[in-house]
């Protein structure tokens, strides 16, 4: 699978879009793999919770012990949503429907040992799908808004990008190993495998993710996505960062900032620590320049970020 060849007319209609399970997919990886490289806050945060969901279910933990080998990821991790801009739940759903023989024969494909007596009777699909959604729950949905965010905002800088550059200057950064040659062939890894053809009415699907890791995801003959990191990964929120700053001035960018939620002037005060007559005032001049949008709900007056101030705040500096 070193190369696959990529038909015009698949080009033409490859789009890029977000996916919760890639980032939960991610965490996995941060979790249950190489805990000294990647994201470390993100790893003091939640692998003491992680081992001890482990050791009180014995099933997940085998899942763990068995989904990646030398590069290879079980094939159900890496299953393609059916639906642009999809759920978690909705992506969940599809792994549940593989089943426990669809879902055990890929982890012996990825395993690197045999499955142990636990993996081979059933119960599969409850261990894996408990996995996956115990760590969107207690890793990744309070921070999914921020996440998608970041997301999106590297699908819009790639697909300015594709007006002056091209899909070779687009895609020329999806991760190590991955790059657009010469003709109509994509590298997705380094093996000495068989160039794959796309079929001329495949899907291509290109996800980022906001890890330092990349894999690819089929499936066959109609689905295919290559999962990227995005440029800059995931900045930490804890305030406003140099560019916006900058851009809009400190008070501006803590209050355009603070508002990942609908909030008040009030509120709005407490979280920054401005007087609130100072609020009001930055608010007026964010809402005039498009930043915000405000409406009234009951006797208060709620402001939040409309899709250009989410642009700005996850663009960092």
């Amino acid at each position: 699978m070193g190369t696959w060849q990529v038909p015009a007319s698949v080009l033409a209609n490859a789009r890029f879009d977000v996916s919760p399970m890639a980032e939960v997919v991610g965490a996995l990886g941060h979790l249950a793999r190489d805990r000294s490289r990647g994201d470390r806050a993100f790893v003091a945060a939640h692998a003491e919770a992680f081992d001890r969901m482990l050791e009180e279910h014995p099933g997940r933990a085998a899942v763990v012990q068995h989904h990646f080998r030398r590069g290879w990821l079980a094939d159900f991790l890496s299953i393609l949503p059916d639906r642009p801009a999809p759920a978690f739940q909705d992506e969940l759903a599809l792994v549940e429907a593989l089943g426990d023989r669809r879902i055990r024969a890929d982890l012996r494909e990825s395993s690197p040992s045999t499955l142990p007596r636990i993996l081979t009777r059933p119960g599969v699909t409850a261990y894996a799908t408990g996995l996956l959604e115990w760590l969107w729950t207690h890793t990744v949905a309070s921070d999914w808004p921020r996440r998608e965010r970041v997301l999106r905002a590297d699908i819009v800088a790639r697909t300015a990008r594709l007006a002056t550059h091209g899909w070779a200057g687009v895609l020329r950064d999806l991760g190590r190993d991955r790059e657009w040659l010469a003709g109509d062939e994509l590298r997705i890894n380094r093996y000495d495998y068989p160039t794959r053809r796309l079929a001329d009415s495949a899907t291509l699907v290109f996800v980022p993710v906001g890890w330092s890791a990349s894999w690819v995801g089929w499936t066959e003959p109609e689905r295919y996505a290559v999962y990227y990191p995005v440029t800059g990964a995931l900045a930490p929120v804890g305030g406003a960062t140099g560019g916006l700053t900058r851009l809009v001035g400190p008070n501006r960018a803590g209050i355009l900032t603070a508002l990942a939620d609908p909030a008040s002037t009030t509120a709005l005060a407490a979280r920054t620590g401005l007087p609130i007559g100072s609020v009001g005032n930055h608010l007026r001049v964010l809402l005039d320049s498009g930043l915000v949008l405000r409406r009234r709900s009951g006797r208060e007056v709620l402001y939040w970020r409309t899709a250009l101030g989410d642009g700005l705040v996850a663009s960092g500096d």
